[in-house]
């Protein structure tokens, strides 16, 4: 199976942290609804940790979003308790200045 980027915008990239390798799905979140963005992106998520499991397990998979959606919308009581419940690992990045603000598990 072969997956490729959906959008220009949105990308997956391998990296490292700390010496151990990283796959980062780019969600960019500027559908018309977060919520629908937030299902997608769970769905590519879970189907890519599915998929590192069999092929790269030595890999740890990231969802990197802006600081911006983070704070309007993954602070939401709801949206956190499907975060951690499907123990999503997060990169959040500050677009402007173009670092890393936090990284989640």
């Amino acid at each position: 199976m072969t997956l490729q980027a959906d959008l220009a915008a949105e990308r997956t990239i391998a990296a490292e942290r700390a010496g151990r390798k990283i796959v980062v799905e780019i969600k960019s979140f500027i559908g018309q609804s977060h919520t629908q963005d937030f299902k997608l992106a769970l769905g590519q998520y879970n189907l890519y940790l599915g998929l590192l499991e069999l092929t790269a397990p030595d890999r740890k998979l990231y969802l990197a979003i802006s600081h911006k959606i983070y704070d309007k919308y993954f602070r939401q009581k709801a949206v956190q308790m499907i975060a951690e419940r499907f123990q999503l690992a997060m990169i959040i990045v500050n677009l402007e200045t173009e670092e890393i603000v936090q990284w989640i598990r």
